[in-house]
Protein backbone atom coordinates (compact mmCIF):
# COMPACT_ATOMS: atom_id res chain seq x y z
CA UNK A 1 0.00 0.00 0.00
CA UNK A 2 1.72 3.39 -1.09
CA UNK A 3 1.66 6.07 1.83
CA UNK A 4 -1.59 7.78 3.17
CA UNK A 5 -3.46 10.42 5.23
CA UNK A 6 -4.09 8.57 7.98
CA UNK A 7 -6.56 10.62 11.40
CA UNK A 8 -5.00 8.68 14.41
CA UNK A 9 -8.37 8.90 16.67
CA UNK A 10 -8.08 8.25 20.20
CA UNK A 11 -8.98 10.10 23.63
CA UNK A 12 -7.80 13.06 24.78
CA UNK A 13 -5.90 12.43 27.97
CA UNK A 14 -4.25 9.70 25.45
CA UNK A 15 -2.56 11.82 23.02
CA UNK A 16 1.31 10.91 23.32
CA UNK A 17 3.39 13.83 23.67
CA UNK A 18 5.05 15.43 20.69
CA UNK A 19 8.59 14.70 21.91
CA UNK A 20 9.59 11.54 23.70
CA UNK A 21 13.06 11.42 23.90
CA UNK A 22 14.49 10.18 27.16
CA UNK A 23 11.27 8.83 28.12
CA UNK A 24 9.88 5.13 29.24
CA UNK A 25 7.86 4.65 26.60
CA UNK A 26 6.87 1.15 27.55
CA UNK A 27 5.44 1.61 31.09
CA UNK A 28 2.72 4.92 29.73
CA UNK A 29 -1.00 4.76 29.56
CA UNK A 30 -0.12 5.93 25.95
CA UNK A 31 1.78 2.83 24.81
CA UNK A 32 -0.87 1.95 22.60
CA UNK A 33 -1.33 5.13 20.87
CA UNK A 34 2.06 5.99 20.63
CA UNK A 35 3.05 1.81 19.02
CA UNK A 36 0.50 2.84 16.68
CA UNK A 37 0.99 6.46 15.39
CA UNK A 38 4.77 6.14 15.57
CA UNK A 39 4.93 2.83 13.62
CA UNK A 40 2.85 4.45 11.17
CA UNK A 41 4.98 7.31 10.58
CA UNK A 42 7.80 4.90 10.09
CA UNK A 43 6.02 3.08 7.68
CA UNK A 44 5.91 6.37 5.68
CA UNK A 45 2.20 7.70 6.46
CA UNK A 46 0.94 11.08 7.12
CA UNK A 47 -0.33 10.30 10.45
CA UNK A 48 -2.66 13.49 12.22
CA UNK A 49 -3.26 12.83 15.88
CA UNK A 50 -6.79 14.08 17.29
CA UNK A 51 -8.29 13.50 20.97
CA UNK A 52 -11.56 13.32 21.90
CA UNK A 53 -13.65 13.36 24.72
CA UNK A 54 -17.17 13.77 24.17
CA UNK A 55 -17.68 16.45 21.71
CA UNK A 56 -18.01 14.66 17.89
CA UNK A 57 -17.55 18.47 16.41
CA UNK A 58 -13.68 17.85 17.19
CA UNK A 59 -13.89 14.69 14.98
CA UNK A 60 -15.74 16.69 11.84
CA UNK A 61 -13.57 19.77 11.98
CA UNK A 62 -10.15 17.60 12.38
CA UNK A 63 -11.98 15.25 9.36
CA UNK A 64 -12.54 18.26 6.82
CA UNK A 65 -9.56 20.12 7.62
CA UNK A 66 -7.04 17.29 7.35
CA UNK A 67 -8.77 15.12 4.94
CA UNK A 68 -7.73 11.88 5.64
CA UNK A 69 -7.98 8.73 3.23
CA UNK A 70 -8.60 6.76 6.82
CA UNK A 71 -8.88 7.19 10.85
CA UNK A 72 -7.25 4.70 12.62
CA UNK A 73 -10.24 4.69 15.46
CA UNK A 74 -8.34 3.97 19.16
CA UNK A 75 -11.59 5.00 20.88
CA UNK A 76 -12.63 1.85 23.46
CA UNK A 77 -15.40 4.95 24.72
CA UNK A 78 -17.12 8.40 24.35
CA UNK A 79 -17.64 10.74 27.17
CA UNK A 80 -16.65 7.70 29.46
CA UNK A 81 -19.14 5.39 28.34
CA UNK A 82 -17.84 1.63 27.09
CA UNK A 83 -21.10 1.46 24.90
CA UNK A 84 -20.79 4.65 23.32
CA UNK A 85 -17.85 3.78 21.05
CA UNK A 86 -20.65 2.54 18.13
CA UNK A 87 -21.91 5.49 17.75
CA UNK A 88 -18.43 7.85 17.07
CA UNK A 89 -18.10 4.93 13.91
CA UNK A 90 -21.61 5.30 12.96
CA UNK A 91 -20.50 8.91 12.69
CA UNK A 92 -17.61 8.16 10.55
CA UNK A 93 -19.84 6.39 8.45
CA UNK A 94 -22.60 9.22 8.25
CA UNK A 95 -19.83 11.23 6.79
CA UNK A 96 -18.84 8.65 4.46
CA UNK A 97 -14.92 8.14 6.30
CA UNK A 98 -13.32 4.89 6.44
CA UNK A 99 -12.45 3.60 9.76
CA UNK A 100 -10.17 0.52 11.63
CA UNK A 101 -11.98 -1.78 13.92
CA UNK A 102 -15.33 -3.21 13.95
CA UNK A 103 -18.63 -1.76 12.50
CA UNK A 104 -21.44 -0.33 14.83
CA UNK A 105 -23.52 -3.27 14.48
CA UNK A 106 -20.67 -5.59 15.68
CA UNK A 107 -19.79 -3.12 18.34
CA UNK A 108 -23.31 -2.96 19.77
CA UNK A 109 -23.80 -6.46 19.64
CA UNK A 110 -20.19 -7.87 21.23
CA UNK A 111 -20.24 -4.62 24.00
CA UNK A 112 -23.52 -6.10 25.68
CA UNK A 113 -22.45 -9.29 26.82
CA UNK A 114 -26.19 -10.67 27.22
CA UNK A 115 -27.14 -9.92 23.78
CA UNK A 116 -24.17 -11.21 22.75
CA UNK A 117 -25.02 -14.58 24.88
CA UNK A 118 -28.53 -14.80 23.43
CA UNK A 119 -27.38 -14.61 19.56
CA UNK A 120 -24.76 -17.29 20.45
CA UNK A 121 -27.25 -19.65 21.84
CA UNK A 122 -29.43 -19.22 19.27
CA UNK A 123 -26.31 -20.65 16.85
CA UNK A 124 -25.78 -23.23 19.43
CA UNK A 125 -22.88 -21.27 20.63
CA UNK A 126 -21.37 -22.92 24.06
CA UNK A 127 -21.45 -20.30 26.89
CA UNK A 128 -21.75 -20.24 30.42
CA UNK A 129 -25.55 -19.86 31.36
CA UNK A 130 -26.40 -16.39 33.00
CA UNK A 131 -28.56 -13.86 34.32
CA UNK A 132 -28.82 -10.08 34.50
CA UNK A 133 -29.18 -8.18 37.35
CA UNK A 134 -30.57 -4.49 36.00
CA UNK A 135 -29.08 -1.35 38.57
CA UNK A 136 -31.31 -1.27 41.68
CA UNK A 137 -32.56 -4.60 41.64
CA UNK A 138 -31.65 -7.90 43.88
CA UNK A 139 -30.29 -11.08 42.30
CA UNK A 140 -32.79 -13.93 42.63
CA UNK A 141 -30.60 -16.70 41.72
CA UNK A 142 -32.24 -19.58 39.51
CA UNK A 143 -31.72 -23.25 40.90
CA UNK A 144 -29.83 -23.70 37.14
CA UNK A 145 -27.67 -21.55 38.23
CA UNK A 146 -25.09 -23.76 40.53
CA UNK A 147 -22.11 -22.35 42.53
CA UNK A 148 -19.43 -21.24 41.93
CA UNK A 149 -20.85 -17.85 39.88
CA UNK A 150 -19.13 -14.87 38.54
CA UNK A 151 -19.99 -11.35 38.40
CA UNK A 152 -19.41 -8.70 35.99
CA UNK A 153 -20.03 -5.86 34.55
CA UNK A 154 -22.35 -6.50 31.87
CA UNK A 155 -20.85 -3.76 29.44
CA UNK A 156 -17.87 -2.52 30.53
CA UNK A 157 -14.41 -4.08 29.26
CA UNK A 158 -10.87 -4.77 30.13
CA UNK A 159 -12.01 -6.71 33.76
CA UNK A 160 -13.23 -3.44 34.56
CA UNK A 161 -14.97 -4.27 38.35
CA UNK A 162 -13.49 -8.18 38.12
CA UNK A 163 -11.36 -9.19 41.27
CA UNK A 164 -10.76 -12.35 43.00
CA UNK A 165 -14.27 -11.38 44.93
CA UNK A 166 -16.34 -11.82 41.96
CA UNK A 167 -16.65 -15.47 42.32
CA UNK A 168 -18.82 -15.79 44.97
CA UNK A 169 -19.79 -19.38 46.40
CA UNK A 170 -23.17 -18.55 48.54
CA UNK A 171 -25.84 -15.99 48.10
CA UNK A 172 -25.06 -13.50 50.79
CA UNK A 173 -22.14 -13.06 48.76
CA UNK A 174 -23.64 -12.85 45.27
CA UNK A 175 -26.13 -10.03 46.94
CA UNK A 176 -22.60 -7.94 47.65
CA UNK A 177 -21.02 -8.48 44.46
CA UNK A 178 -23.62 -7.31 42.61
CA UNK A 179 -23.86 -4.34 44.77
CA UNK A 180 -20.71 -3.57 44.15
CA UNK A 181 -20.95 -3.53 40.55
CA UNK A 182 -23.92 -1.32 40.81
CA UNK A 183 -22.30 1.14 42.86
CA UNK A 184 -18.89 1.54 42.25
CA UNK A 185 -19.03 0.34 38.32
CA UNK A 186 -22.20 1.73 37.83
CA UNK A 187 -23.57 -0.93 35.21
CA UNK A 188 -26.06 -3.83 35.40
CA UNK A 189 -24.56 -6.87 36.55
CA UNK A 190 -24.12 -10.01 34.75
CA UNK A 191 -23.99 -13.18 37.13
CA UNK A 192 -23.03 -16.39 35.12
CA UNK A 193 -21.74 -19.81 35.47
CA UNK A 194 -17.65 -20.02 36.33
CA UNK A 195 -16.38 -21.93 33.92
CA UNK A 196 -12.40 -23.40 35.74
CA UNK A 197 -10.37 -24.47 33.18
CA UNK A 198 -7.64 -23.09 30.87
CA UNK A 199 -8.30 -19.35 29.93
CA UNK A 200 -7.82 -19.15 26.02
CA UNK A 201 -7.85 -15.94 23.54
CA UNK A 202 -8.07 -16.44 19.91
CA UNK A 203 -7.47 -13.15 17.39
CA UNK A 204 -9.06 -12.92 14.49
CA UNK A 205 -8.57 -10.47 11.25
CA UNK A 206 -10.85 -10.15 8.37
CA UNK A 207 -14.59 -8.42 7.17
CA UNK A 208 -15.80 -11.59 5.14
CA UNK A 209 -12.85 -13.56 4.58
CA UNK A 210 -11.15 -14.46 8.29
CA UNK A 211 -7.50 -14.89 9.34
CA UNK A 212 -7.33 -16.50 12.45
CA UNK A 213 -4.27 -16.09 14.40
CA UNK A 214 -2.53 -18.92 16.81
CA UNK A 215 -4.04 -19.53 19.83
CA UNK A 216 -3.11 -17.65 22.95
CA UNK A 217 -3.43 -18.96 26.97
CA UNK A 218 -3.21 -17.04 29.85
CA UNK A 219 -1.09 -18.83 32.51
CA UNK A 220 -2.49 -19.18 35.83
CA UNK A 221 1.08 -21.14 37.23
CA UNK A 222 1.51 -19.86 40.90
CA UNK A 223 -1.59 -18.19 42.17
CA UNK A 224 -2.10 -18.83 45.44
CA UNK A 225 -4.14 -21.78 46.71
CA UNK A 226 -7.96 -21.33 46.55
CA UNK A 227 -7.27 -18.30 44.29
CA UNK A 228 -9.09 -18.57 41.09
CA UNK A 229 -7.65 -18.42 37.36
CA UNK A 230 -9.68 -15.52 36.35
CA UNK A 231 -8.25 -12.65 34.18
CA UNK A 232 -8.81 -10.10 37.14
CA UNK A 233 -8.03 -5.99 36.80
CA UNK A 234 -5.08 -6.81 38.59
CA UNK A 235 -3.86 -9.34 36.10
CA UNK A 236 -4.42 -7.45 33.35
CA UNK A 237 -2.84 -4.17 34.22
CA UNK A 238 -0.62 -4.58 37.27
CA UNK A 239 2.75 -5.78 35.86
CA UNK A 240 3.96 -6.35 39.80
CA UNK A 241 0.92 -8.48 40.43
CA UNK A 242 2.00 -10.89 37.24
CA UNK A 243 5.20 -11.49 38.21
CA UNK A 244 4.53 -12.29 41.28
CA UNK A 245 2.48 -14.79 40.33
CA UNK A 246 3.96 -15.69 37.37
CA UNK A 247 1.08 -14.96 35.30
CA UNK A 248 1.71 -15.18 31.37
CA UNK A 249 0.71 -15.13 28.50
CA UNK A 250 1.92 -17.48 24.91
CA UNK A 251 1.04 -19.98 22.50
CA UNK A 252 -1.47 -22.28 23.81
CA UNK A 253 0.00 -25.99 23.73
CA UNK A 254 -3.14 -27.90 22.44
CA UNK A 255 -3.46 -30.81 20.31
CA UNK A 256 -3.83 -30.17 16.30
CA UNK A 257 -7.84 -31.02 16.20
CA UNK A 258 -8.64 -29.78 19.36
CA UNK A 259 -6.59 -26.36 17.99
CA UNK A 260 -8.99 -26.24 14.80
CA UNK A 261 -11.87 -27.01 16.88
CA UNK A 262 -11.16 -23.65 19.14
CA UNK A 263 -10.04 -21.86 15.52
CA UNK A 264 -13.16 -22.60 14.26
CA UNK A 265 -15.45 -21.81 17.12
CA UNK A 266 -13.75 -18.56 16.79
CA UNK A 267 -14.66 -17.40 13.77
CA UNK A 268 -18.04 -18.69 14.12
CA UNK A 269 -18.55 -16.16 17.01
CA UNK A 270 -17.48 -13.48 14.50
CA UNK A 271 -19.70 -14.07 12.05
CA UNK A 272 -22.57 -14.95 14.47
CA UNK A 273 -21.95 -11.44 16.12
CA UNK A 274 -20.83 -9.29 12.57
CA UNK A 275 -17.46 -8.28 13.30
CA UNK A 276 -15.17 -6.99 11.14
CA UNK A 277 -12.12 -5.36 10.85
CA UNK A 278 -9.97 -7.51 14.14
CA UNK A 279 -11.34 -8.57 17.66
CA UNK A 280 -10.38 -11.13 20.01
CA UNK A 281 -12.05 -14.36 21.68
CA UNK A 282 -12.09 -14.88 24.72
CA UNK A 283 -12.99 -18.52 25.54
CA UNK A 284 -12.34 -21.21 28.80
CA UNK A 285 -11.50 -24.92 28.10
CA UNK A 286 -12.77 -27.29 30.83
CA UNK A 287 -10.86 -30.31 32.38
CA UNK A 288 -13.40 -32.59 30.23
CA UNK A 289 -12.45 -30.87 27.05
CA UNK A 290 -15.29 -28.35 26.60
CA UNK A 291 -14.84 -25.01 25.12
CA UNK A 292 -17.25 -22.54 25.92
CA UNK A 293 -17.18 -19.10 25.04
CA UNK A 294 -16.61 -15.88 27.68
CA UNK A 295 -16.97 -12.85 25.23
CA UNK A 296 -15.84 -11.24 22.18
CA UNK A 297 -13.97 -8.05 22.13
CA UNK A 298 -13.90 -6.06 18.81
CA UNK A 299 -10.76 -3.56 18.96
CA UNK A 300 -8.80 -5.46 21.14
CA UNK A 301 -5.53 -3.88 22.33
CA UNK A 302 -3.29 -3.23 19.94
CA UNK A 303 -0.09 -2.40 21.69
CA UNK A 304 3.19 -3.58 20.46
CA UNK A 305 4.44 -6.75 22.29
CA UNK A 306 0.34 -7.07 23.90
CA UNK A 307 -1.27 -10.69 23.27
CA UNK A 308 -3.04 -9.57 19.73
CA UNK A 309 0.41 -8.44 18.43
CA UNK A 310 2.39 -11.14 19.39
CA UNK A 311 -0.16 -13.97 18.69
CA UNK A 312 -0.09 -12.48 14.84
CA UNK A 313 3.85 -12.17 15.12
CA UNK A 314 3.61 -15.81 16.28
CA UNK A 315 1.88 -17.01 12.37
CA UNK A 316 4.57 -14.44 10.54
CA UNK A 317 2.84 -11.37 10.47
CA UNK A 318 5.27 -8.87 12.02
CA UNK A 319 4.06 -5.35 14.02
CA UNK A 320 4.01 -2.79 10.86
CA UNK A 321 2.79 -5.45 8.46
CA UNK A 322 -0.33 -5.92 10.96
CA UNK A 323 -1.09 -2.09 11.11
CA UNK A 324 -0.98 -2.43 7.03
CA UNK A 325 -3.62 -5.37 7.40
CA UNK A 326 -5.87 -3.20 9.53
CA UNK A 327 -5.46 -0.14 7.39
CA UNK A 328 -6.28 -2.59 4.19
CA UNK A 329 -9.27 -3.84 5.64
CA UNK A 330 -10.67 -0.51 7.20
CA UNK A 331 -10.28 0.80 3.38
CA UNK A 332 -12.41 -2.01 1.97
CA UNK A 333 -14.93 -2.05 4.47
CA UNK A 334 -18.62 -0.76 2.97
CA UNK A 335 -20.97 0.23 5.52
CA UNK A 336 -24.14 -1.98 5.07
CA UNK A 337 -22.44 -5.05 3.39
CA UNK A 338 -22.55 -6.75 6.85
CA UNK A 339 -24.12 -9.96 7.91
Amino acid sequence: MKAIKVLALMHDYLVPPAYTDGMDVVNVPWKMEFDVVSHLEDMGHRVEKVGVKDDLSIVRQATLDFGPQIVFNLMESFGEIGTFDQHVVSYLELMKTPYTGCNPRGLMLSRDKALARTLLAAHRIPAPEFVVVRMGQVPRRQKRLAFPLIVKSLTQEASIGISQASVVEDDAALRERVRFIHQSVGTDAIVERYIDGRELYVGVLGNFRLRVLPIWEMNFAQLPDRAYCIASERVKWNDAYREKYGIVTGPADLPPELALRVQRLAKRVYRTLDLSGYARIDLRLDADGRVYVLEANPNPQLAYGEDFAEAAEHAGIQYEELLQRILGLGLRWRPGLAG
